[in-house]
């Protein structure tokens, strides 16, 4: 049996929103804090069932195509975060080790850790399993998800 292009969008926008709760949950139930790219890396799919859905409900190309180009723009943000875990180039100083230093505190910092919210550090590995991290998972989904969408734009309208 073939899929159709509604059951391609409602896949990839399925997929998305089960990726972005699974997010939460390791937040708020495993008590997993995220960096600032593991949050970069929820926009997009955020953004996906939106668009899964305004896709079904209107039809044309375009929100297909742009759940494509988001799942693209989101497969890169998880490859940018993967090197930046593996140390294979350089992320944002502001989450990296080569982040804020004591030096740049201020004395009511300094004397008030509780003033300071904590840096997760993005080029930390804080989970894995099987060698891959999530952000190494969301390489794999997300791409994933840019085949998906690109069927679904193929197979036209229904």
């Amino acid at each position: 049996m073939t899929a159709t292009r509604n059951q391609l969008i409602l896949l990839a926008a399925a997929a998305s929103a089960a990726t972005l709760l699974a997010g939460f949950g390791f937040e708020h139930l495993g008590g997993l804090a995220p960096c600032k790219l593991c949050l970069w890396q929820r926009w997009p799919h955020a953004v996906a069932p939106i668009l899964g859905l305004l896709a079904v409900a209107i039809g044309g190309r375009m929100l297909p195509l742009s759940g494509m180009v988001t799942m693209a723009a989101s497969t890169g943000l998880a490859i940018y975060h993967s090197g930046v875990e593996r140390h294979w180039w350089a992320g944002p100083s502001s989450c990296t080790g080569s982040g804020p230093s004591l030096s740049q505190m201020t004395p009511e910092q300094i004397l008030t850790p509780s003033l300071v919210e904590p840096v997760v550090l993005c080029d930390r590995i804080a989970w894995e399993l099987f060698g891959l991290t999530m952000a190494n998972y969301n390489v794999l989904l997300s791409a994933f998800l840019v085949v998906v969408w690109a069927m679904a734009l193929a197979r036209g309208r229904g």
